[in-house]
C-alpha cells in the first residue's frame, strides 16, 4: 500500500467533511438540489482552509453518476476516477507555473472539446492570481462565455491581485481561517482513527500553532508522530515548537500589568539563556496581549481561548488601562528579533518602554518604593519654562511626588550663563543626546544626532544652528516632528527654550571649520 501523509490521507471527500466554511458548503449544496450551478467559482481564502479540496468535491459532485444534486456519492466510477485523480474531464492547472498566455491559449483551444466522459468539463486553476496580465486577460472571454458543457474554479490565496474583470464573472466564496475548535476536532478524529494517543493540551498547542491552517495542523501532528511514536505529550510539542510553554508568558503578561519590570527582565534573561526561540516566545505574549485588547474592549467572543484563560485575562483586564494595552500590542508586535548575542534586547526595550509615561517618568510604584529614600532629585517646572524667562535660570525645586529615575534631572554641569551657551553646547555635545529623556532616545532624530557630521555651529536670539555633513540627514532633522524632538532635548540641556535651524555644510568646506577655530562665528547662512 502506498503511503500518504496525513492532509492527503485525511482530504475531505464530501462538502459536509469540509471543516469550518458551512456558509461556502451550504450555498454550494443549495446551488446543486435546485440545479442552478455556476460556469465559474473564485475561492479565495488562506492556505490550508480547504479551497482545493472543496473544488473536487464540487466537480465529484456536479459529474456524480448515482445522486448529481448534492453530495458526491464516492462509491461510482466517476467519483472514483476524479478522487484518484484518473478522470480526463477534471482539469488541475497550477497557475503558478503556467503563468504565460500561450499556456492560457492552449487552454482555450481545449475547452471548446466536450468532454470524454464526464458531464461537465471542470477546470481547477490553483492560485490563478499568478497568472500574467496578458494570460489573465486571453482567460476573460472564454471565463465570461464558456460552453455549457464547462466549469470553471479558481482558487487563490490573494484575491487583490486578481483582475476585476475576472472577479466579476465568478461567483465568490470568501474561505476563513479555522477556529481553534475546528482544528482540534479533526485532529481528534485522525489521531483516534490513526492509533495516536496525544494529550488534549498538546492538540490545543497544536491548533494554536497552525494559526488557521488545517493542512499545517495535520502536518504537524504526523511530524509528531513519526518523531514520538503514537504516545505523545505536551512537552514534546513544546519541544518540537521550541515554545516556551504558556507559563512563563502568561507570567510576564502579569509583570507587563502590575509594571514589574525587575521579574519580566528576569523571565526574558531565563527564556533566551535556555536558547528558546524567543520570535516563537514572543508571538505567543502577543497573542495574549491581543487577548487582553479584546476583552478589555468586551470582543473576547472571539477568541480561542479556553475558560481558565479567558477568566485569567479578564482579571488583569480590570487592572490596566486601555492605552497601557495599546502601548504594550503596538512595542511587541513590531519587534524584529535576530539571532546575535543581544537578540533579547528589543524584548528587553519594549518591556521598559511599557512602564514609562510619555514623559519620560516611570509609572511602577515598586520602583518608586525602592527609591524612597534616596537623596531629592533636582527638577524642572515644565510650566516655568516660559518664553519671558528665556534668560533667566529655570526655577529649580525638588518634586518628592516624582521621584523616579526617569525624572529628568539637572545637567551634571553647570548650567552656563546666556551668551556661551554655544561653547557649552560644543564641548558638551554627547551629554545633551544622553540626558535625553528615555522616551525619545530611540527616535529617528536621536539617532541622527548621534551620528558623525552633526555640531552646533551658532546660537543667536533662542535659536541653534546645526550643521550637517550629509544633507540626507539635514532633511530628515528638518521635518517638524524631528525638529520639536531635537528642540526640546537642547532645550533641557540648556533650561530654556530654544529653537533649531538646520543648514547643510559639506565635508569640503575646510576654510569655513578653519576659521571657527580661530574664534570665528557665523551670524548668518545663505542656503541654496
Amino acid at each position: 500500500m502506498v503511503f500518504q501523509v496525513f492532509y492527503r490521507k485525511w482530504r475531505p471527500q464530501t462538502l459536509a467533511e469540509i471543516v469550518g466554511q458551512d456558509h461556502v458548503t451550504r450555498t454550494l449544496l443549495n446551488a446543486m438540489s435546485s440545479d442552478r450551478i455556476s460556469h465559474a467559482y473564485l475561492f479565495c481564502g488562506p492556505k490550508g482552509t480547504g479551497k482545493t479540496s472543496t473544488g473536487r468535491i464540487l466537480a465529484k459532485a456536479v459529474n456524480c453518476l448515482t445522486n448529481g444534486n448534492g453530495e458526491p456519492c464516492n462509491t461510482c466510477p466517476m467519483c472514483q476516477a476524479i478522487t484518484e485523480g484518473r478522470a480526463l474531464d477534471v482539469i488541475e492547472i497550477d497557475a503558478a507555473s503556467n503563468t504565460g498566455v500561450d499556456d492560457i491559449r492552449a487552454l482555450r483551444e481545449k475547452v471548446n472539446y466536450i468532454p470524454n466522459q464526464a458531464q461537465y468539463k471542470v477546470y481547477i486553476i490553483d492560485e490563478v492570481h499568478m497568472l500574467s496580465t496578458s494570460a489573465s486577460n486571453a482567460l476573460l472571454k472564454t471565463l465570461e462565455e464558456p460552453p455549457s458543457y464547462v466549469i470553471f474554479i479558481l482558487a487563490t490565496t490573494e484575491a487583490h491581485k486578481i483582475l476585476p474583470t475576472i472577479i466579476s464573472r465568478c461567483q465568490r466564496f470568501d474561505f476563513r481561517r479555522l477556529g481553534q475548535k475546528d482544528i482540534i476536532l479533526k485532529l481528534n478524529r485522525i489521531s483516534s482513527s490513526e492509533g495516536i494517543k496525544i494529550d488534549p493540551e498538546a492538540l490545543r498547542l497544536i491548533s494554536r500553532s497552525a494559526t488557521g491552517s488545517l493542512r499545517d495542523g495535520e502536518n504537524l501532528l504526523e511530524q509528531l508522530y513519526t518523531y514520538y511514536g503514537s504516545d505523545i505529550s505536551f512537552s514534546q510539542v513544546q519541544d518540537v515548537l521550541g515554545i516556551t510553554g504558556d507559563k512563563r508568558v502568561k507570567e510576564l503578561l502579569g509583570h507587563i500589568v502590575n509594571n514589574d519590570v525587575t521579574a519580566g527582565m528576569k523571565i526574558i534573561n531565563v527564556v533566551n539563556n535556555e536558547g528558546f526561540d524567543l520570535k516563537q516566545f514572543n508571538y505567543e505574549l502577543v497573542n495574549y496581549l491581543r487577548g487582553l485588547l479584546l476583552v478589555k474592549t468586551g470582543g473576547d467572543k472571539d477568541l480561542d481561548f479556553a475558560k481558565e484563560e479567558l477568566a485569567e485575562l479578564k482579571d488583569l483586564a480590570s487592572k490596566v488601562s486601555l492605552e497601557r494595552i495599546l502601548k504594550a500590542l503596538k512595542l511587541f508586535s513590531q519587534l524584529e528579533l535576530g539571532l546575535d548575542n543581544y537578540s533579547c534586547l528589543p524584548l528587553e526595550l519594549a518591556l521598559v518602554d511599557c512602564t514609562i509615561t510619555e514623559t519620560g517618568r516611570w509609572e511602577t510604584s515598586a520602583i518608586q518604593a525602592e527609591d524612597k529614600f534616596a537623596k531629592p532629585k533636582a527638577v524642572i517646572t515644565p510650566s516655568l519654562l516660559t518664553s519671558t524667562q528665556s534668560s533667566k535660570r529655570p526655577i529649580v525645586k525638588p518634586d518628592p511626588a516624582n521621584l523616579t529615575p526617569e525624572t529628568v534631572e539637572m545637567p551634571a554641569t553647570p548650567l552656563p550663563e546666556p551668551g556661551s551657551e554655544l561653547e557649552h553646547l560644543q564641548s558638551n555635545w554627547r551629554q545633551v543626546i544622553e540626558q535625553a529623556p528615555a522616551n525619545i532616545k530611540r527616535t529617528p532624530a536621536i539617532a541622527i544626532l548621534r551620528s558623525a557630521g552633526v555640531k552646533p555651529i551658532a546660537f543667536k536670539d533662542d535659536i541653534i544652528t546645526l550643521t550637517f555633513r550629509y544633507s540626507y540627514h539635514k532633511e530628515k532633522i528638518d521635518e517638524l516632528e524631528n525638529k520639536r524632538v531635537v528642540a526640546e532635548v537642547i532645550s533641557i540641556f540648556l533650561g530654556r527654550p530654544c529653537q533649531v535651524r538646520c543648514v547643510y555644510e559639506p565635508e569640503e568646506n575646510h576654510l569655513v571649520r578653519e576659521a571657527q577655530k580661530m574664534g570665528a562665528q557665523i551670524i548668518s547662512m545663505e542656503e541654496k
